[in-house]
């Protein structure tokens, strides 16, 4: 079974393929100081008696916990074959920015996800630390994209420079119009990043010149948003970790 590894600079998840199928998934923190041992110790807990892992996919956005996975992975899984998206990788996306080799691995990921899911145009929008905006040619071409602050970054923000502000769960409100603070910070939190979304993947595809153009939402809070996108058609919330097993098929 094949073990895929999506470090986030928040969460880092887990899946564990069967083939194609994706047979189990988990989500954890992403500890920035964990050890090489510690890591081993919370995978081999993740996946006791989940079955035999015999290759391993990883990508990783945070240096300091790649550099410990490494470690890891020579110590504890040295037998297996493993595939870590980084320049040089076989992936089959043609990078066509600036400056391929500063695109973070997880985003060439999920352009291979995306292209191999609708077999055509794509843009992706990952709900993470940042939200990611990642275009996708009908070719499978990763064009560029839109870089934004993450929405818990946002409302952490807020909270932590306005003195009678503060955190608040992230639910929909009674209606735009917020009758207390509470309510008008989840109305702008909430509506203000779906009116994002949908302003930018509006900009985007009027750039790319056609409305035929999947738009596929993906991350942790992906689900926060999707009620209140006009734009997005499709939720894939393991769209990464499909990414992973595709591109460890390709460097056999």
């Amino acid at each position: 079974m094949l073990l895929a590894i999506d470090v986030g600079n928040t969460n880092t998840v887990l899946g564990l393929f069967d083939g194609e199928v994706l047979s189990h998934s988990w989500r954890v923190k992403t500890d920035a100081h964990s050890t090489a041992d510690e890591l081993a110790l919370t995978f081999r807990g993740l996946l006791a008696g989940a079955g035999e892992v015999t290759g391993i996919a990883l990508c990783s956005t945070v240096p300091s916990v790649l550099r410990e996975l490494r470690t890891m992975l020579a110590g504890y899984y040295a037998d297996l074959h493993t595939v870590i998206v980084e320049p040089g990788t076989k992936t089959g996306v043609p990078v066509l920015t600036d400056n391929p080799k500063e695109v973070g691995a997880d985003r060439i990921v999920n352009t291979l996800a995306a292209h191999h899911l609708v077999g055509g145009s794509a843009i992706v929008v990952d709900f993470g630390t940042s939200t990611n905006f990642d275009v996708v040619s009908a070719a499978g071409e990763f064009l560029g994209g839109a870089l934004a602050p993450g929405i818990e970054i946002s409302l952490e923000a807020l909270a932590s420079r306005a003195a009678q502000l503060r955190k608040v769960e992230l639910v929909a409100p009674r209606s735009v119009i917020g009758k207390n603070t509470v309510e008008s910070l989840q109305s702008g939190v909430l509506f203000g990043f779906a009116g994002q979304v949908d302003g930018l993947v509006r900009r985007i595809l009027v750039e790319l010149g056609t409305s035929d153009v999947a738009v596929i939402a993906t991350g942790g809070l992906a689900p926060i948003v999707l009620g209140l996108s006009e734009t997005i058609t499709r939720h894939e919330p393991d769209l990464t970790l499909i990414g992973l097993r595709l591109v460890f098929d390709r460097n056999p």
